[in-house]
């Protein structure tokens, strides 16, 4: 009963900020990350260590639930409208901020493994503050309409980056040969493998709508589904992320009553996406930011700097309106899960800087994740297609 109490207090908490915050009219994200990070082990320690690590199936639940949402924006006549530009874009914007940090910390003098390692975190976007703020503010436009398919598709960049960058950063470091078939092919297979499972489910889940009839029925299908897939990509190590947007891709695309179940599952993951960003909050480690120096400094400016300059050009290629070219890139700041997981590889794949680099990463997610949803509001405000108050 103890994880009851628990889940009550942040619930609690972070709808109790969200009056704070309110005042000052900032994203209600920021008022659960900000609760997270004052109930928990760094501040009022009200959510023990044990307690926060003992929530990791509600995050990694969340988060499939947040990736099958975002799977609603790859709609054929949405990517027939922005498909190409938004490849450009994010191949453009990933490859900005990998290169910007890579450059910059190799001239300052860092560990050149290290470097190559940090580059590839980079790439990552968390696609679950900016959707939430997408929908607090219900914006629609131009702009809105390109942001989440590139924080979509930055996932798949984020993996391919980090397994092609490890790999080089461990052959630096052991003086090995390097290898295509493990730093090409095998990360291409384990996107593929997750895009697959997640296109099949999402095909199940749109001829199930032949057998069952009521709303209700197809709702709790769809919940199951997810449930599923998640459940599968641990099993199988594969991206929950990919392989649920995947199957909200083909759900979409396949079925025209989607919409309404969408619309239900949205409102009945309100509550769960709440506690995943006041857990998120809680797990952020305070003690991390006075040790990351100048290496993380640099990290924190280069990676927002690259992502900005790489959407620029991007937009800029694909002749979008300038909407999207000043304001793309403030909207490509959160950064969280994913470049977390991907950190806590490289403590095991890299021993001698893997350290250095989940701290770093760390300290960054805590500036990213509360400053990344004002700097998203600001642009989304900036493109006026913010349309609630």
């Amino acid at each position: 009963m103890e994880i009851l109490l628990y889940l009550g207090l942040a619930m609690i908490a972070g709808l109790l900020f969200t009056r704070l915050t309110r005042l000052v009219h900032l994203p209600n994200v920021t008022a659960y990350l900000i609760a997270g990070v004052l109930i928990g082990p760094g501040v009022l320690n009200l959510l023990n260590a044990d307690a926060v690590s003992s929530f990791s199936l509600i995050t990694s639940t969340a988060l499939g639930f947040i990736a099958f949402s975002i799977g609603d924006q790859f709609k054929l006549s949405t990517l027939k409208s922005i498909g190409k530009p938004a490849l450009i874009i994010t191949v453009l914007e990933s490859v900005g901020a990998v290169a910007l940090v890579d450059t910059v910390t190799i001239l300052c003098g860092f560990p050149k493994a290290m470097c190559v390692t940090l580059g590839a975190l980079a790439a990552s976007t968390a696609p679950a503050a900016t959707l939430m703020v997408v929908r607090q503010y219900k914006a629609d436009g131009p702009l809105t309409r390109m942001l989440l398919p590139v924080v979509a598709a930055d996932d798949a960049t984020g993996l391919i980056a980090y397994s092609i960058s490890i790999n080089i950063a461990i052959a630096m470091v052991n003086n090995e040969a390097f290898s295509v078939y493990s730093t090409l092919c095998v990360p291409l297979m384990q996107i593929a493998a997750a895009l697959g499972i997640g296109a099949l489910l999402g095909i199940i889940l749109g001829l199930s709508h032949r057998y069952f009839r009521s709303h209700t029925n197809r709702m709790s299908i769809a919940i199951a589904l997810i449930f599923l897939g998640v459940a599968l990509a641990d099993q199988w190590g594969l991206s929950s992320l990919l392989l649920c947007m995947a199957m909200g891709a083909l759900y979409v695309n396949s079925n025209k009553d989607s919409e309404r179940v969408l619309t239900s599952i949205d409102d009945w993951t309100y509550p769960l996406f709440m506690l995943f960003f006041v857990i998120s909050g809680a797990s952020l480690d305070l003690g991390a930011l006075p040790k990351v120096g100048l290496l993380g400094i640099i990290y924190v400016v280069t990676r927002f700097t690259g992502k900005w300059i790489g959407s620029y050009i991007g937009a800029a290629m694909t002749k979008q309106p300038d909407v999207i070219k000043k304001n793309l890139g403030f909207s490509l700041m959160p950064q969280a899960g994913v470049a977390i997981g991907m950190a806590t590889l490289a403590l095991q794949q890299l021993p001698g800087y893997g350290a250095q680099v989940q701290t770093v990463i760390l300290a960054a997610t805590l500036i990213y994740e509360l400053i990344g949803p004002i700097a998203t509001k600001f642009a989304l405000n900036r493109a006026g297609e913010i349309h609630a108050a």
